[in-house]
């Protein structure tokens, strides 16, 4: 009989599959044929994209020109704009508001042929770095409640090229989820006084059936109530609700899992497009204790059809606790760059 799982944190149910659950070999993972057209991302190219906004270029060099590492740009078709006043106003019932916000692309590589997988711990570093730092400028920006960073990676993941890149959005409100899970999150709080997400990491730790792998600071594993078959969370281990508020070491770490984790997901499930999303706290919240950020990792392997958007559950052909020992025994072929 399959088990239905409910989440400590939103109270959403899921089911999750456990008569006969499926492995790696039961996704099909589409292919990966090569774009065709002037890549705007690729070197050479930089004056294809508005002018950058931040960049790595360590051996110098002229501004939007060769030479760089990192690129963070404007998106060229922004779901909002900077430029503009936030007018808040009612229509009737509806509540409107413009369209105002930053959309910025963070540009991973100078190489087409490299994904965030393939970069080394010291590219890699530079990238959550840059994330870091256009973080912390945006907040400065009074207009803006929250910043997402995500990353969406194959065309079913919603990428629409496919040179390396992330993506980060300032938004004036804060979005329903985030609110949804700050109120789960403040709820669990309030009755225990301790963080929901501390509590949930411990009981992986001491458990052990669905971690993935961890480090001193940092702990991947298949969430207990997973929406997705193969879903990963990673956590630091110190509690800490504001990603922009990461130390160098931490950053460190954060990127020795990060590429270990997206090399076995690779090696399990045969290079699949997927989501990455990092949670962090709205830039003016007063709660911090009951709050913890993380990073969720989705592999597109299933899709949301007319049950899930009538019930608000997810059902999951893959236990957690199986996709975290497919994925825990993977020996994927290692990068052995080191800092």
């Amino acid at each position: 009989m399959s088990e239905l799982r409910r989440d400590p944190i939103t109270g959403r149910w899921n089911i999750v599959d456990t008569d006969e659950p499926a492995g790696p070999d039961a996704f099909e993972v589409e292919s990966r044929t090569p774009g065709g057209g002037k890549c705007p991302f690729c070197l050479g190219h930089e004056g294809l994209t508005p002018p950058e906004i931040y960049v790595v270029r360590p051996n110098g060099g002229s501004p939007n020109g060769p030479g760089w590492q990192v690129r963070v740009v404007a998106n060229k078709f922004p779901a909002l704009r900077i430029e503009g006043e936030l007018n808040r106003r009612g229509l009737g019932l509806f509540d409107l508001c413009t369209g105002v916000g930053a959309h910025e692309v963070i540009v991973e590589t100078p190489d087409h042929q490299r994904q965030m997988a393939d970069l080394s711990l010291v590219e890699l570093e530079q990238v959550l770095r840059a994330f870091k730092t256009r973080s912390l400028d945006l907040r400065g920006d009074k207009r803006f409640k929250y910043t997402l960073l995500f990353k969406n990676f194959g065309l079913s993941a919603g990428a629409s090229l496919e040179h390396a890149h992330s993506q980060l959005i300032a938004l004036p409100i804060v979005p329903k989820r985030v609110q949804e899970q700050l109120n789960g999150a403040w709820k669990y709080f309030e009755f225990r006084e301790r963080c929901a997400y501390c509590d949930m990491m411990a009981q992986e730790l001491q458990e052990r059936e669905r971690i993935v792998c961890e480090n001193e600071r940092f702990l991947a594993y298949c969430p207990y109530v997973s929406n997705f078959p193969f879903e990963i969370q990673i956590l630091p281990k110190e509690h800490g609700a504001d990603f922009a508020q990461i130390t160098p070491e931490e950053i460190r770490d954060f990127t020795r899992i990060l590429k270990a984790t997206l090399l076995r997901l690779r090696h399990v499930l045969s290079d699949p497009s997927y989501n990455f999303i990092i949670h962090t706290t709205p830039i003016e919240a007063r709660h911090h204790d009951e709050y913890h950020w993380h990073v969720e990792l989705i592999p597109k392997l299933t899709r949301i059809a007319g049950f899930e958007w009538g019930t608000g559950f997810y059902i999951n052909p893959t236990p957690p606790e199986l996709a975290a020992t497919f994925l825990r025994d993977a020996k994927p072929p290692c990068d052995s760059t080191s800092f």
